[in-house]
């Protein structure tokens, strides 16, 4: 049957345009997650409450027009205000009205074109990806040293979301592979032109009083007016600045390797404080969050070794001038790290062992189960206890010349990979305290995915509200924060 005037037949034209090289997929998903503990900072009971209820709507696209290869990523996110954010919110209004916290929904809810890029291959050599996209560098998980191209947005599942593609932000990249066989690798060629949206840059935390704001922060938004602002135009940390680096991959005597060079912006935003300006006076009347600009230097290593039938990886990065903040009893303990801003370089090893272990019968699976464990340093060089480096904002522990974590992660498989329980466990061992998520996931024939997971936290120290505090390192920033949280999929 004709749709039109001039309209092709067959099931791979619709209007008269050919749909054999078009794709579309996706999923639809929803999330819902429960208190386990009951958060000091409100007057009520929270526990049990739910923290989350949400919903997402992703669009995949494929399309080939010639020499080129399109995608495109869109995503659609919407929250329902639960009791337990109404409470949030109504803490916010009453204390830093007019900030985000105000309307946490307004926060959560967001609709973007994710990724939008083209790929085109010059030569049987040489191939360009442009447009937004992502780039992944390194071989780390959980704590990454080397996967720094892009920030990743933690506000609404802090790290705790499993696949890493969800919180990463796409950037406005030029990004081009020279393949030079003759040498065993290749050359990658990474440009950021600073078109992206100011928001893009760096790693975006619950500043303002949500769900996953530190413990004792739920209910004060910081980012409210009078208070803190966000600066991108920063002399030392300008969004709209080019950024971009250079990597060599190859493969050698059986080690994959690769080394980087890569200028970016300090992932982590620190304070540009009111009391003691960095190079310029912030904006805010506290300060500024900001993100200056950092290099990077990397080396990774990853191989088989027959001893032990495993897989062993390193990566090994050193941070030219990176940014902390400074002051762990800044006027008298209240403001710790409103001191100012020192530079330190930052050496960062990852060391992981991936293997495969048979437990078919000890524990009934059906194949062998996949055990990965890392342990992750970071060494600030040049280290003087007198520097007065915090560790966190806002809180008053100093930071440790070596800050060592250890991961792992066991994988298990059940009725030919349709029942997949997953343990992941994490330590701080130099200051106490990890977390241990134990979670399952059903697989239900090709399109529906049902994940049921627990993030449990335990700390040596914490802060309470209006305390002040030294002790309160990483993980005592989770206390009171654990939930239990299941997560339904249908893919299409």
């Amino acid at each position: 049957m004709a749709l039109g005037s001039g309209v092709a037949h067959g099931a791979d034209e619709i209007l008269g345009w050919d749909t054999s090289n078009f794709r579309i997929g996706g999923y639809v998903r929803a999330w819902t997650s429960f208190n386990l503990q009951n958060p000091p900072e409100t007057p009520e009971d929270d526990r049990w409450d739910p923290s989350m209820v949400r919903g997402s709507l992703m669009l995949d696209a494929d399309l080939k027009t010639g020499p080129l290869y399109w995608k495109a990523i869109g995503r659609a996110d919407a929250e329902y205000k639960t009791d337990y954010l109404e409470r949030l919110e109504d803490q916010n209004q009453a204390a830093t009205p007019g900030g985000p916290g105000s309307d946490l929904t307004d926060t959560y809810n967001q609709g973007e074109l994710r990724e939008f890029y083209f790929d085109y291959s010059a030569t049987d050599r040489v191939r360009f990806r442009v447009g937004k996209q992502q780039v992944v560098w390194g071989e780390t998980d959980f704590f990454r040293a080397m996967d720094v191209v892009h920030g990743f947005d933690y506000r609404w599942r802090s790290f705790l979301e499993p696949e890493s593609d969800e919180l990463r932000k796409p950037l406005i990249l030029v990004d081009t592979t020279i393949d030079i066989p003759e040498a065993g690798g290749s050359l990658q060629l990474l440009l950021r032109p600073g078109l992206d949206r100011d928001k893009d840059i760096g790693n975006t935390y619950d500043l303002f009083g949500g769900r996953w704001a530190l413990q004792p922060n739920k209910g004060i938004d910081f980012l409210a007016p009078g208070l803190l602002t966000t600066n991108h135009d920063h002399s030392d940390g300008d969004a709209d600045d080019p950024t971009g680096g250079v990597r060599w991959s190859g493969f050698a005597g059986g080690i994959g390797y690769s080394i980087a060079y890569l200028k970016t912006f300090n992932n982590d935003p620190v304070v540009n404080s009111a009391f003691a300006p960095y190079k310029e006076a912030p904006e805010g009347t506290l300060g500024d969050f900001i993100h200056p600009e950092i290099d990077l230097f990397g080396v990774t290593l990853n191989g088989y070794v027959p001893s032990i039938d495993s897989v062993l990886s390193t990566e090994i990065v050193y941070t030219k001038d990176a940014a902390f903040n400074v002051g762990t009893n800044f006027f008298g303990g209240a403001l710790p790290g409103f001191g100012g801003i020192k530079k330190k370089d930052v050496l960062q090893t990852m060391v992981r062992l991936d293997k495969n272990l048979n437990l078919q019968s000890l524990l009934g699976t059906q194949r062998p189960s996949f055990f990965s464990v890392q342990v992750f340093d970071k060494w600030i060089q040049s280290y003087d206890r007198d520097d007065d480096i915090v560790e966190l904002v806002g809180f008053g522990a100093p930071i440790k010349e070596h800050t060592t974590l250890l991961t792992a992660i066991l994988g298990l498989n059940y009725k030919n990979d349709s029942i997949n329980p997953m343990l992941a466990v994490g330590t701080d061992l130099s200051n106490g305290g990890g977390f241990v998520i134990p979670s399952v996931e059903f697989v239900m024939g090709d399109s529906w995915r049902l994940r049921a997971e627990a993030d449990l936290f335990f700390h040596d120290g914490q802060k309470e509200p209006g305390e002040i505090e030294r002790d309160t390192h990483l993980f005592g920033g989770f206390a009171n924060n654990n939930q239990l949280l299941f997560r339904l999929t249908r893919q299409f």
